[in-house]
This record gives C-alpha cells, structure tokens and sequence, in this order.
C-alpha cells in the first residue's frame, strides 16, 4: 500500500506536467514495469481521474482537458509514507518527485507534518556516495523559494570556505546527477548565479518581489559554469558530430555545447593551460577544429606533430 500510493502520486504528477506519456516512457520514469503502469492507470480511474489513452506504438496516456481532478485521498500513515518516498526520489534528482513532495507538504496537517520534520531529522545517509550531505528539508525549502517568486537574504559558503551573506532573487533548481545547484540572480552584482545546495547555510525571505527578468535556462547556466567555471582558461571547438553524439563524447559536466548545424556541434571547455586542453583533446579521439583561442590551436598541432614524429621514428627503428 505505501509503494502503491507513493507511486499513484508520482503517475499523477507526471501525467499533469505535459499533455502526453507513452506506457513505456511512464514506466521508464518511475522505474516499474508496463504492467504496474497500466494498473496504476486503472486505480487513478476508480479513484475519479480522467485519464484518456490510445492504443498502438504511438499512443499513450494523458489528463483530458478540462477536467477537474479529484484529490487523492490519504490516511495519516498513507501521507507520511509518500512524503518520505518523494523525498528520497528527490534527493536522488527526480525533479518530478521534488514538485510533488512541495505540493503534499503545503497540504499536510499540522500533526503529520511535524511527525515528517521528525522523520528528516533521524535521516542518515550510508556511506558509498561521494555526493555531499543536505541539510534536511534545504530541497523542499529552496524549491519552495523558487515557486514563491521573493526575494531572499542567502548565507552561503564557497569551495575555499568564505561565508557570504547576499540578496538573491530565487530561479531554479538544477541537479547534475550527483550534486543539485540553485539558480538565482545576485541583486548586488546584477547576475545570473548558480549556489551548490550542500553549501547553502541559511535562506531567508525578504517579502520583496524578485526581478525574472530575462533568467535563463537553468541547465545550461549550470553545465556552462561546471565546465568552464573553475579553469582560466576555455576553448571553443568544433566537433564534425551532431549533438546527441557529440553530448556522449564530451558531456555536459566538461563542455558547454551548442548546436552548429544538424550535423555539427560546438562545445567550450575550461583546462588549466593550453597543453593540458590539448592533451584532452587528443585524448578524445576524433577529428576536430580548435575555434579559439590560438594558444590552444598552437598546443594542439605541436602535440599532434610530436606523436607524429615519435610513431615514425619507432617504424624506422622497427624496420632497422
């Protein structure tokens, strides 16, 4: 009963966030089989839910336009269980699950809601992650500050251990896979921000509203500052694949990527210093063009000539 529920509210949340999903994707989402999708389907219609689908490769399920859902009715002990679930789904990165776990909260009564903060409290995480702690409840509270649209006064710690307080006008949460960022403008400063949230100390509203104006996406400010952000040095380069391919040959931790037509890409990456940004390049292993700047463009050839030279003087010695 507790996974039934649990996933019964995550299929609801995921079926309201676009206008349609394939058995196969929803199945894929949540990590079950098409078989516990479509059962799950069926107890959404006998609990009042108008989900509509179509057969066949192409179809799928979706809301119907329209209607007016019901709520999905939980006992105390019911409502504990799925909050618990949806959040450690959230912490693992299902944004879907951080979305549902705000909404239940803001419902919750008073007495399961304080036996929750209980339950985040005595949470421990096991050793066998290299993912840094969160603070309990900091997800829920920093997504919260997102939807609210208001400024905030945020305490933070950077990598060298500086604390800085400043006033920051909250966007969005981004998780990478193994760390979760928060996107937001400094008001000082008058830019688009990303905060590690294991670093995060302390938010507070302002009851100010905050500026949007022109934020941008979300994902690709925090793949830019991850790949380029710690290095004094980024190149540009041009890699003859489309982007998907180019995306599993260099991810999106390392480089910064932009679509050059269909069948091309090109990606920023940060290095140390122009031989050790040649090194990895050679090191990936397919034909590309250094774009900029120079220096690098003139590591790379060096390199490249060098190899060159070694692999025919080892033939010489060889044939000799």
């Amino acid at each position: 009963m507790i996974a039934a529920s649990a996933r019964l509210l995550r299929l609801l949340s995921l079926l309201s966030s676009r206008p349609s999903w394939t058995c196969a994707e929803l199945a894929e989402r949540m990590e079950v089989t098409d078989r516990t999708v479509r059962r799950d389907v069926a107890r959404l219609r006998e609990l009042g839910y108008t989900v509509d689908s179509e057969a066949g490769p192409w179809g799928g399920y979706r809301l119907r336009a329209g209607s007016h859902v019901p709520p999905l009715i939980l006992d105390d002990e019911e409502a504990l269980a799925v909050a618990v679930g949806l959040g450690e789904a959230a912490l693992g990165g299902d944004q879907a699950a951080l979305s549902a776990m705000l909404k239940l909260r803001q419902v919750l009564p008073r007495r399961v809601a304080d036996r929750l903060g209980d339950l985040d409290d005595a949470f421990v995480r096991l050793p066998g992650t290299d993912a840094p702690p969160l603070r309990p409840g900091l997800l829920l509270e920093l997504a919260a500050a997102c939807r609210r649209g208001e400024r905030a006064r945020l305490s933070y710690t950077d990598g060298e251990g500086r604390s800085t307080v400043r006033e920051i006008d909250p966007y969005r949460l981004v998780h990478t896979g193994r760390l979760w960022y928060f996107v937001a403008r400094d008001v000082a400063r008058d830019q688009w921000r990303t905060f590690r949230a294991d670093r995060v100390d302390r938010l507070q509203p302002t009851g100010r509203p905050a500026d949007l104006t022109d934020a941008p996406d979300p994902a690709r400010l925090v793949s830019r500052n991850i790949a380029t952000g710690p290095y004094p040095l980024t190149a540009t380069i041009r890699l003859p694949l489309p982007l998907r391919k180019a995306l599993r040959l260099v991810p999106a931790t390392i480089g910064t990527h932009h679509p050059d037509g269909p069948d091309a890409t090109t990606v920023e990456i940060g290095g140390p210093d122009p031989d050790g940004l040649a090194r990895y390049l050679l090191g990936l292993g397919t034909p590309l063009r250094v774009l900029a700047p120079e220096s690098v463009r003139e590591a790379l050839a060096r390199r490249a000539r060098e190899l060159a030279e070694e692999n025919t003087q080892a033939g010489d010695t060889a044939s000799g």
